[in-house]
């Protein structure tokens, strides 16, 4: 055990699709444990989700980096049966079916801690595992829409949107692995089996905290913190302005050229700049237009006031900053044309190419291996692959692939 490896020796059956259950499970592997990824011989459905590089899509490398993929035909009986001998050295067991699938299948927790004493249950799902709409179908865009995050970002026209990147997915990971972790620490003291009980549900309520707790306190929308404060457009580009304190709001206009605003009774205090918000934004506006996002920006920084020109993604990566503290690793994938630009997990050394935990699996990429690992001999495993029970793909070196 190290600070980089503290799940050493920790094995983890991760039946879990898409990305919230898959990215929990691949920190877990960053952290040093021993994830085998069981999916469908055709693949975990994060695999067709967006562009497609072999076996491959942003979602799949994201959610599988450090894993090892093992592909079992669960609707058969034999594949269960494989599965059981899987189960049997595990300490964690991922599983992200909607409530009740999986106890069809012969894995729910009684099940599964009768297979592995003390194993750590986690159940990824919609909604959680009980309640009117347990068994509905939901993703990421569905329950940004069903906890309020999209009534609370609406555009110009007042519409609800969604926002793109998938937070709901990736917050439901996060709230998941610490779950994961605090358990793994208590497990050292209390041998008894553990279910732990994650949904985006729960996720995308937990990352809005603060405003949904403001707003049930005042049974309305919470009110503009600080004024001004939001995007502006500026000359060809958009800059995000944060006023946190008046001397700010006094310096903004005068890097503005508006000093007459700093007098202007409609806009003395943050209050009063609240209360004539429209007004404020139309001035505000039609000064920052005469320059650029990036040009403002120098200015604003040097007066003390929070700023930064608007990025796209293409721009963020080739960032000075982003290079300076090593936040990013491009690293090449199997059947991927091009080196992937992979966020490095805060708190460990940057991933770097060659490392196990630096590549995401084809499907069934260590079938062989992990059966290997079971105990079955290699005329058992040759027979699960010719019946098509099990799939099995050959990957050499990261970048490349056989089979």
């Amino acid at each position: 055990m190290s600070y980089e490896r503290p799940f050493e020796g920790v094995r983890v059956i991760d039946l879990s699709q898409g990305i919230a259950g898959p990215y929990c499970a691949m920190l877990l592997a960053q952290w040093g444990a021993d994830v085998i990824k069981v999916e469908p011989p055709d693949g975990d459905w994060a695999r067709i989700l967006g562009p497609r590089y072999g076996d491959h899509t942003a979602f799949s490398i994201a959610g599988n980096l450090g894993k090892r993929s093992i592909a079992i035909d669960l609707k058969q009986a034999a594949g269960r049966t494989v599965l059981k001998r899987l189960v049997g050295g595990a300490t964690i067991f991922i599983q992200g079916f909607r409530p009740g699938v999986i106890g069809r299948l012969g894995f729910d927790f009684e099940a599964v801690s009768a297979l592995a004493p003390g194993v750590i249950y986690l159940s990824i799902s919609g909604y959680g595992q009980s309640g009117p709409l347990r068994e509905k179908p939901a993703m990421d865009p569905i329950l940004q829409a069903y906890t309020g995050f999209m009534a609370n970002n609406r555009d110009t026209f007042g519409t609800p949107q969604r926002a793109g990147p998938i937070i709901v997915d990736m917050t439901t990971a996060l709230y998941a692995y610490q779950a994961v972790s605090a358990a793994l620490y208590a497990r050292r003291d209390d041998p008894r089996p553990r279910h732990i009980d994650a949904s985006l549900m729960s996720g995308a309520a937990n990352l809005q905290s603060v405003r949904m707790m403001s707003t049930d306190l005042e049974q309305r929308e919470p009110q503009p913190g600080f004024t001004p404060g939001g995007v502006f457009p500026c000359h060809e580009s958009h800059i995000q302005i944060l006023v946190q304190r008046e001397k700010n709001w006094h310096d903004l206009c005068d890097i503005l050229g508006l000093p007459d605003l700093k007098a202007d009774p409609r806009f003395d205090g943050n209050a009063a700049r609240a209360g004539n918000i429209d007004a404020l934004t139309a001035l505000l506006c039609q000064a920052l237009s005469a320059k650029t996002a990036q040009e403002w920006s120098f200015a604003l920084t040097e007066a003390g006031i929070q700023n930064e020109p608007v990025l796209d993604y293409l721009q963020f990566l080739s960032e000075p900053q982003v290079a300076e503290t090593q936040l990013v690793s491009r690293l090449p994938q199997p059947e991927v044309p091009r080196p992937v630009a992979i966020v490095n997990p805060p708190g460990l050394p940057p991933l770097q190419a060659g490392e196990a935990r630096a590549v995401a699996p084809v499907i069934g990429g260590q079938s062989r291996a992990i059966l290997g690992e079971a105990g079955l001999s290699t005329a058992e495993i040759d027979a699960l692959i010719q019946q098509g029970i099990v799939h099995e793909r050959e990957i050499g070196a990261a970048g490349s692939q056989t089979g």
